[in-house]
């Protein structure tokens, strides 16, 4: 038996049949004990009458969800098991995943976590633990491209709830989207609005809102709809709120998200403010809502994730082709990573590549690389969500040619979230490159400069070559600019790559000549708008289109706009 701030609990796992018994079975994964809860038999039959009978997205693999309800200084919420039992029961109906459920922070040593696909936290109170070690695997693992779920009183995990709430772990309250449980009575009325109804993860609901009553934590904190995707919220035509007092409940702004999406490096998080009480994970179309939600967090259902304030018509219609624009940094190489990223906020960008020759700030004045502490890495990974942009890629021009160091590169990716690595490593160490990017999920991008800088790479048929026997991990970061510098047309350099290539650095040309010099796109000589297209009929999707250009605000903005044109028009 084991006791947490007056909470006990066998950890266990459990059959299906013991499971409806409300039975324990111990059962061992990776040396941790775990445990499915039980709910009361009445409730049971209730649950299962509302499970979808399918899921919305075919799992690509065998899915693993953790779930851990773990509250610390709080008794813990009623709806806890429930919401155990409908995801478990869920999950073995629809195929979609399986659950293991429980309290013991073990769970969270990186061996243990490699098992999971996703966390969910589920009605989470209190300071779960203080292990930097385990906090920092966590972390990890999201931003590596692991998925994170919280419901309702997640939203102060990880605080000193005995204390008044006090803040324990604020990257974690970025990392969720908000912090706080200010509410009302606990039967609050509200109707709901569909931010987005044809979201994938709302097409349960159809077109229309709905009405609900349970205890609505207001957004608070580290919400922001700069860096939020926010699905549901308070429909302020039809919810009572004529009479609100303006009380720690109250905003100004009268902006009461109650659900979104996010992303945080690579991972994917996904959080509902409402979850007080048992009925609502007895709700058949509150439970569809939730499987769409669990399988975005997994991996199986694409969602947009582009935070609500960010977007335009235009970026609307680039989410749906695949298309992400981004500059990359050796635009601002002049500047500081952390001015690069402010300039790209001015520019209304949300991707960004950065490079290994850049200082980080003024209060960090050392190089952006894998040198960077772990503290110094959470400062760019704050810098960056606070502006609302992600790191999509990163130039490095050589990789390290021993195990140790490239495997340091790889760990420095993961913990930023990089997508992708643009290098020009030796040949003869892509084996042992290609290992990692399996192992890591990380790209790799050979980029081109002149015949002479890049005897390897300078042209498609050297990485054609480079890439022989290569996992689809390891490709192509054409340089288009280089491309023409060198004679290479860049629409017949596209149709050879095709789907080698990964992420694209864009550039258009006044001439096609060595001297060539950068011009907007679409001004030059360089068919920008036949690549883009090109592009698009092959379904090509890189990591990102990168434009690289000099310091020049008022070009990049044209380049933008031609983007946008584009993205338009091939809809």
């Amino acid at each position: 038996m084991k006791q947490e701030n007056n909470v006990e609990r066998n950890d266990c796992l459990v059959s299906r049949r013991d499971f409806l018994r409300n039975t324990a079975v111990v059962s061992i994964i990776a040396g941790i004990p775990l445990v499915v809860g039980g709910t009361e038999e009445g409730e049971q039959g209730k649950i299962e009458a509302a499970i979808p009978d399918k899921a919305p997205a075919i799992p690509r693999k065998p899915r693993k969800l953790l779930i851990f309800d773990l509250n610390v200084g709080y008794g813990g919420h009623r709806s806890i098991p429930t919401a155990g039992t409908a995801f478990t029961l869920m999950g073995k109906k629809t195929g979609a995943f399986e659950t293991v459920i429980t309290r013991d922070p073990a769970v969270f040593k990186r061996e243990s976590l490699k098992q999971f696909d996703a966390v969910f936290l589920n009605n989470t109170v209190g300071n779960l633990f203080e292990d930097h070690e385990l906090r920092q695997n966590l972390l990890e693992f999201v931003c590596g491209g692991g998925g994170l779920m919280g419901v309702h009183g997640t939203s102060v995990a990880f605080v000193r709830w005995k204390e008044g709430g006090k803040e324990d772990w604020h990257e974690f309250a970025v990392m969720l989207g908000m912090r706080g449980a200010a509410h009302r009575a606990n039967t609050e009325k509200v109707f709901m609005k569909l931010e987005e109804p044809q979201h994938p993860i709302l097409k349960c609901f159809g077109d229309n809102g709905f009405e609900m009553q349970d205890e609505f934590f207001r957004p608070k904190g580290t919400y922001s709809r700069n860096r939020d995707r926010v699905l549901l919220g308070f429909d302020l035509e039809k919810t009572d709120l004529k009479n609100e007092p303006h009380d720690g409940c109250y905003r100004e702004d009268k902006d009461y998200a109650m659900a979104w999406v996010r992303q945080y490096g690579r991972g994917r998080i996904f959080y509902t403010s409402f979850g007080h009480h048992p009925v609502i994970f007895q709700n058949p179309k509150l439970l569809e809502f939730y499987l769409a939600g669990i399988q975005f967090i997994l991996g199986d259902l694409p969602a947009p994730t582009i935070p609500s304030g960010k977007l335009t018509p235009a970026i609307r219609v680039q989410e749906k082709l695949g298309w992400r624009l981004g500059v990359e940094a050796c635009t601002f190489h002049k500047y500081t990573f952390f001015e690069a990223v402010e300039k790209m906020a001015e520019l209304g960008l949300v991707f960004i590549g950065a490079l290994s020759f850049q200082k980080v700030s003024k209060d960090i004045p050392k190089l952006f690389d894998p040198s960077l502490t772990d503290d110094e890495l959470r400062e760019i990974r704050l810098k960056l969500d606070s502006a609302g942009i992600r790191l999509l890629t990163y130039y490095i021009q050589a990789m390290p040619g021993d195990e140790e160091g490239c495997r340091k590169v790889f760990e420095f990716g993961r913990k930023m979230g990089i997508e992708t690595f643009v290098s020009e490593p030796a040949p003869e160490t892509l084996g042992m490159i290609d290992r990692f990017c399996e192992e890591y999920k990380i790209n790799v991008a050979l980029h081109n400069h002149d015949p002479k800088a890049s005897p390897n790479y300078w042209n498609p048929e050297g990485i054609l070559k480079a890439c022989e026997g290569r996992t689809r991990r390891i490709g192509a970061c054409p340089d288009l600019g280089y491309w023409m510098r060198a004679g290479i047309d860049p629409i017949k350099g596209v149709n050879m790559l095709k789907d080698r290539i990964i992420t694209l650095h864009m550039h258009d040309l006044n001439e096609l000549s060595p001297q060539g010099h950068d011009v907007p796109w679409g001004t030059g000589v360089g068919k920008t708008e036949e690549v883009l297209r090109e592009v698009h009929r092959q379904g090509i999707k890189p990591t990102m289109f990168g434009i690289e250009y000099s310091d020049n605000m008022p070009e990049i903005k044209k380049c933008i706009e031609f983007f946008d044109k584009i993205s338009l028009e091939v809809k």
